[in-house]
């Protein structure tokens, strides 16, 4: 495992790395290991995937550098609807240590359990206990598997708690805004949404297609992600109370 060293960084402004800790991921015999097995087995496949072109194109964006992807995504919106430049600092000071303490906690929970990735659990299918799971020796994702363990997702918990910071400094989840890739193989470039939800849906569904993720594993990483975001925002760099600022009042109000 490569970056193991991240699980140990003591957070910005968590009690520790663990706690938001994932439940144990689901037994290798279970129902839902089953269909998370096969469904990424079908949609995530190199070749011969059941993938749409839609499905391949949106994996293609997604396999980005989300740090870029998301800071760019907060300039945009902070030029649109920030005009207060304290806001605009308190905007991206939050989203930027929900981000990392997100990426500590699922870095936490990958050392804690050391659940394989989607390759091997496929190339291995015979061998795991599990009649339901047919392994296929042969088998490869659409895009490299990074090198380190499925459970939890590292895209997943950064898109859940950006996203969840968003929503709670504007007080709501609807908002158009859009997204550029930095990845020059995707055909559509740039996207655009209605929800900042709407964006962390995306990507649960696009580490499924590019075939490196179960699904349980993003789901609940998405969901370690809104736990920071929350604490993030409930406990650090809470709005000044000024009287004489409108902006700051309004804010208080959210």
């Amino acid at each position: 495992m490569v970056t193991v060293w991240v699980a140990a960084v003591p957070p910005f402004t968590l009690k520790g790395p663990d706690q938001f800790r994932a439940p144990k991921p689901p037994a290798l015999t279970s129902h839902r290991y089953t269909e998370a097995y096969n469904e990424v087995k079908a949609l995530g496949s190199f070749s011969n995937s059941a993938r749409t072109s839609e499905q391949t194109d949106l994996a293609l964006f997604w396999a980005a550098n989300y740090q870029v992807v998301w800071n760019e995504a907060l300039r945009n919106l902070a030029d649109a609807h920030v005009h207060n430049i304290a806001e605009s600092a308190r905007l991206f000071a939050l989203a930027n240590l929900a981000m990392a303490d997100a990426v500590i906690t699922v870095w936490d929970s990958k050392v804690h359990y050391l659940l394989w990735r989607p390759v091997t659990a496929i190339q291995e299918g015979d061998e795991d206990g599990n009649p339901e799971t047919v392994g296929d020796p042969t088998w490869l994702p659409l895009i490299p598997t990074p090198a380190y363990p499925d459970y939890t997702s590292g895209a997943n918990g950064v898109t859940g708690s950006v996203t969840r910071s968003l929503a709670l400094f504007f007080g709501t989840d609807h908002m158009n805004f859009s997204l550029t890739t930095t990845n020059p193989a995707a055909v559509q470039q740039t996207r655009m949404y209605t929800r900042f939800s709407e964006a962390a849906a995306e990507v649960v569904n696009a580490r499924i297609y590019e075939g490196i993720h179960f699904r349980f594993a993003d789901v609940v990483a998405r969901r370690q992600g809104r736990h920071v975001a929350q604490w993030v925002f409930s406990h650090f760099l809470r709005p000044v109370e000024d009287d004489h600022d409108d902006d700051h009042d309004n804010d208080d109000d959210r």
